[in-house]
């Protein structure tokens, strides 16, 4: 049997939307840019080529070990930068620390980098069997386990729901406190066993590929990321993000923040929507950006990708 093949080959990450993002947020020569969820530095290489030597770039990233690899990036680009292990929840205190209060350009991609998924040892995979962990920084919080050895079933409902679009939300719950009945749940096998044990008919398996043509996505899947958002606090960590961002963009400034979320998306549309209304912002998208049907094949990360942009008033 041949190897399953990955849509991104081990150790090489693709950010998501990189035409559109350089396009809709513009970085030239001289810019200050702030790329807030740095990965790798996909993302913040291509937009400080733009802002070129007399240009500068802030990068920030709750993952510790994304940090490294983004330092090996940057210098090799051999342009003038900067790097903080912080929540862009801080994002003010950050650029003050750099003696900034403002930046040209800004950009947020909220997703997860596909190393982070490999890493079964991080815990976000439902695909790799590891510990139940799911922090992006795990110096400080509650595990993915921990939260589900103490969340009520209601409370785990809502949040299947809420967070991961989740059908199958009250189901599933029921599973997980009758599972825990017996034994904590600490591996991300187990529960992803639980789940599609829980949702798919009995004995019938799950297929990336069920038909020709055809894409479904793991029963697993959804739950995960609702995890993985309740653990790291995602949601509100994005409101005061979105709240401190216009003060935080210098007039005429950009700012582009992708989602992957309807939940996220929600957010950054309504704050967007209410910033013009006040004045903060000039402009801003009028509509969700895409990614490109080549893009989607190539990287199927893309497929739920959404890109949001808001220019800064003047005033």
């Amino acid at each position: 049997m041949r190897p399953r093949q990955r849509s991104t080959p081990a150790g090489e990450h693709r950010p998501v939307l990189l035409e559109e993002i350089l396009t809709h947020l513009r970085p030239g020569p001289g810019e200050v840019l702030a790329d807030c969820t740095i990965g790798w530095g996909g993302h913040a290489v291509a937009m400080l080529h733009r802002a070129g030597a007399s240009g500068r770039l802030i990068g920030l990233d709750l993952d510790a070990d994304n940090l490294t690899k983004a330092r090996e990036q940057l210098q090799a680009a051999g342009l003038p930068f900067g790097l903080h292990h912080a929540n862009f929840a801080g994002l003010p205190a950050v650029l003050a620390a750099e003696g900034l209060m403002s930046v040209d350009v800004l950009l947020a991609d909220l997703g997860m980098s596909s190393m982070q998924v490999d890493d079964a040892g991080r815990g976000f995979s439902y695909t790799r069997d590891g510990p139940l962990d799911m922090r992006m920084d795990r110096s400080r919080g509650r595990t993915a386990a921990q939260l589900l050895a103490t969340l009520p079933e209601d409370a785990l409902r809502q949040a299947l729901a809420e967070l991961g679009d989740e059908p199958e939300a009250g189901r599933i719950a029921a599973a997980i406190v009758a599972a825990r009945r017996q034994g904590p749940l600490e591996r991300t096998g187990e529960l992803a066993r639980l789940i599609v044990a829980t949702t798919r008919p009995a004995g019938e398996p799950w297929r990336l590929h069920p038909a020709r043509d055809r894409w479904e996505l793991h029963p697993a899947a959804r739950t995960f990321q609702a995890l993985r958002i309740l653990v790291n606090r995602e949601l509100a960590n994005l409101q005061q993000l979105l709240r401190v961002l216009p003060a935080c963009l210098k007039p005429g400034g950009r700012a582009g923040i992708v989602s992957f979320h309807s939940g996220e998306d929600r957010l950054v549309k309504a704050a967007f929507r209410g910033g013009l209304q006040a004045g903060a912002y000039q402009q801003i998208s009028p509509q969700p950006v895409r990614a490109s049907w080549a893009e989607r094949q190539a990287n199927p990360r893309a497929r739920s990708a959404k890109l949001r942009w808001a220019v800064r008033s003047f005033s």
